[in-house]
């Protein structure tokens, strides 16, 4: 798609030219994704470490269900604000201020005696955490053509799954073998690795690509303004509720409740189900690259694939669930993480909606309100699983079940916001700019709106 459907210069007049991607834009775009991956390694690390966090701290699946709950509360509501400061002030700062918070965080949750001050590093590391992902995406738009973009999202949430299969296939066993501190510990360092390239190398936009400058009184209600005209375009609205519904089954089932699932309730060895966690991130990872590069070629696969993705994790966790006996075959449980990995791929689709919707300058606080959506959606799910089995006994059964309420919930927005977020979308992709002739602007083949 040409670059007006995707928040250039032609559909939002004042907003330089495309960027001309490149090596140096692949340099800088690593730099802040090496950062990413970093984050998703200590943001991942407590589900490899669930049941080694009960037995430390003394604490039942709801307390346990705290740890996660608290961190992605933090995550969650720093989306908007994050948001706002990527676009007040730029990329290198927000992700260098991440990088350090992220860090304290991880190494104060290895030394942390108590409970609640494990509590404690959690937030700060998820405070950190939000910092990213967002700067990320603002790097990508900066640095790349704006028909990049979808692409770029992709690539930036696989590299990021490969944090989780990090944790998954490497702290899992370090944890084990040197005990509960030296692990996090030493997977701190990892932090400071990466903050050294941030400081003395990232630049926020190439040269002559920077954001149009301020005018007079700008600063005046920047908050609200960015806020109020973000959440004014239905992209935007329905770009949350895409993240809302397509990525909770598979952060929820990684990030906690899928090994003691696993492993209580299925009755496999922590060995086999650490293996069924790498095969969700294997999956993902494969599918990212696969749904990237559908939805750059053609736009109308975006409503479809999420949908599809949707209606097919609902599908094989009621197969589980409901499967006869007290424990499901193994190619059933394959086939579920199979079908997980996939949930990341659809939630990146969410951004796909909100960018086109926003000028450049407000991408930073779309971005932070789409992101919302899949935290909030698995912050409610995490906690409603750990409270349904401490009332039930542990049966897995019946907390699973919260996943299909709030899919229903994400699925009847989606359907109820898809014709007006469209109609606007269209709309932006035909307003010509200062320098284009009169009349619509031609769409590449093939890159037909959904």
């Amino acid at each position: 798609m040409t670059a007006p459907v995707n928040g250039s210069a032609d559909a939002f007049p004042g907003i330089p030219a495309d960027p001309p991607g490149g090596r140096k834009a692949v340099a800088v775009w690593g730099i802040g994704v090496a950062v990413y991956f970093v984050a998703v390694i200590f943001r991942t690390s407590l589900g490899v470490a669930g049941l080694d966090a009960a037995d430390r701290f003394h604490v039942n699946a709801s307390a346990l269900a705290t740890f996660s709950l608290l961190q992605l509360l933090v995550y969650a509501g720093m989306q908007i604000p994050v948001g706002l400061m990527v676009d007040r002030l730029g990329t290198k700062k927000v992700l260098t201020l991440g990088a350090v918070l992220f860090t304290v965080g991880q190494l104060g949750f290895a030394l942390s005696p108590s409970y609640g001050m494990a509590l404690a590093a959690r937030a700060l590391l998820g405070c950190g955490d939000a910092m990213t992902f967002i700067s990320v995406l603002r790097l990508g738009t900066r640095w790349f053509p704006a028909r990049r973009g979808p692409l770029m999202a992709q690539l930036a949430g696989l590299v990021g799954m490969a944090g989780n299969l990090v944790s998954t296939l490497v702290l899992a066993p370090v944890l084990h073998g040197v005990g509960w501190t030296a692990a996090f510990a030493g997977s701190a360092a990892a932090g400071l690795v990466v903050l050294v390239p941030l400081v003395l190398f990232l630049r926020d936009h190439p040269e002559g690509h920077g954001p149009a400058p301020r005018t007079a009184g700008a600063s005046g209600g920047f908050v609200r303004r960015q806020i109020r005209e973000s959440w004014a375009e239905p992209g935007t609205r329905l770009g949350l509720w895409v993240h809302f519904t397509t990525q909770f089954p598979a952060m929820v089932f990684l990030l906690l409740w899928g090994m003691p699932f696993l492993v209580e309730a299925q009755g496999l060895s922590r060995t086999t189900a650490g293996g069924l966690l790498t095969l969700v991130v294997a999956s993902n990872m494969a599918l990212g690259l696969v749904y990237g590069q559908i939805v750059g070629r053609r736009q109308s696969a975006r409503i479809p694939l999420a949908l599809g993705t949707v209606g097919l994790t609902a599908l094989l966790w009621a197969a589980v669930l409901g499967y006869p006996g007290d424990r499901a075959p193994m190619w059933l449980l394959v086939t579920l993480c199979l079908v997980l990995g996939g949930c990341g791929p659809a939630s990146m689709i969410g951004f796909d909606f909100a960018r086109p919707a926003n000028p450049a300058e407000r991408q930073g606080t779309a971005s932070g309100i789409t992101n919302m959506g899949g935290f909030l959606a698995s912050m409610t799910t995490l906690l409603t699983v750990g409270i349904l089995l401490d009332a039930t006994g542990d049966n897995y059964r019946i907390a699973f079940s919260t996943v299909f309420v709030l899919e229903a919930v994400g699925v009847l927005n989606i359907l109820r916001l898809r014709p007006l977020a469209l109609a606007r979308e269209r709309a932006h992709a035909t307003v010509p700019g200062p320098a284009a002739p009169p009349g619509p602007v031609p769409t590449e083949p093939g890159r037909a709106l959904a």
